[in-house]
């Protein structure tokens, strides 16, 4: 098709050069004209759906997990327009098989890592069991959210026990600490564990939790290290008194407007078992705070 395509071309241009030398005028040289390969609709629409079925072969084997050897039984199945019952059933015993898969190799291995990261300790075949009962319904002596709510109970109990394995040295040297600083003349003691001291006394207001408050202040760990600072940053910082660390709330509710303290605030006050970011789980915090002003909503 494409020769006989650029013969008819080729026969035009010696034609039209024919009749340029008989006229006797020379024509001026126009732009070159782009040739064109084209074909019939329909032989392009061939050629088209062909170049899509590029890389199939992969897709089936890699994502669909065909074995593409049975070339013939695809073929069969793509020229088939609707599923009957024996199709439909048989869908879902592969999809059976295919999901079984999945639980062994991805959903089994990632729930065991989730309860502990080196050691198996969970039983895999009533994890299996537990699993295809759940999808059908069977054996449903309590109901699902009684599951959930025994699987949530017990992760969180993993985590505590993972948590203080690792980070525990934390907590009793915050208590230890928190333990010899409650024997300062200076320094009181609330009944939820929270110590100050009282640097300046201020004379002003004492906010509430629904108040929005001006501070400025710095944060150290026990050990001296500071990891956080406003008057390092140039700026004081301000926020809503009952949306911070429950520690800070009790504090700058005790504090007048103008006041300087120093608290020193138990773990469970302050980020638990949680690492927020200088800061390792169950770390007891020391914070110098500046109380400078209640922010009034001017809609008010």
């Amino acid at each position: 098709m494409k020769k006989l395509i650029l013969f008819a071309l080729c026969a035009c241009i010696s034609l039209g050069a024919g009749a340029a030398k008989k006229n006797g005028k020379k024509k001026k040289s126009k732009e070159p004209v782009e040739v064109v390969d084209t074909v019939s609709i329909d032989t392009f629409s061939y050629h088209f759906g062909r170049a899509n079925s590029n890389g199939l072969k992969m897709y089936l084997a890699q994502r669909m997990g065909v074995d593409t050897t049975y070339v013939v039984d695809f073929l069969k199945g793509f020229e088939q327009k609707e599923l009957t019952e024996a199709d439909k059933r048989e869908k879902a015993r592969l999809a059976g098989i295919e999901i079984r898969k999945q639980v062994e190799e991805q959903v089994y291995p990632n729930a065991s890592k989730q309860v502990n990261d080196s050691t198996d300790v969970l039983n895999k075949t009533l994890f299996v069991q537990g699993f295809r009962d759940g999808f059908t319904g069977l054996n449903a002596t309590i109901p699902m959210d009684s599951t959930q709510t025994i699987v949530k109970k017990q992760m969180e109990y993993y985590h505590r026990v993972a948590m203080e394995k690792k980070y525990g040295a934390n907590r009793i040297d915050g208590e230890e600490f928190l333990k010899a600083n409650a024997k300062k003349d200076s320094v009181k003691v609330t009944p939820s564990g929270l110590q100050y001291k009282i640097l300046t006394a201020g004379t002003g207001e004492m906010p509430k939790k629904e108040d929005k408050v001006k501070v400025n202040y710095e944060g150290h760990l026990i050990d001296g290290t500071e990891f956080d600072s406003s008057y390092k940053r140039g700026k004081p910082v301000t926020f809503p008194v009952g949306q911070v660390i429950a520690g800070w709330t009790e504090a700058l509710c005790m504090m007048p407007v103008g006041s300087k303290w120093e608290i020193y605030v138990p773990q469970n006050l302050a980020y638990g078992d949680r690492e927020q970011s200088k800061i390792p789980p169950f770390s007891c915090l020391i914070f110098t705070v500046e109380l400078l002003e209640i922010e009034k909503d001017s809609a008010k």
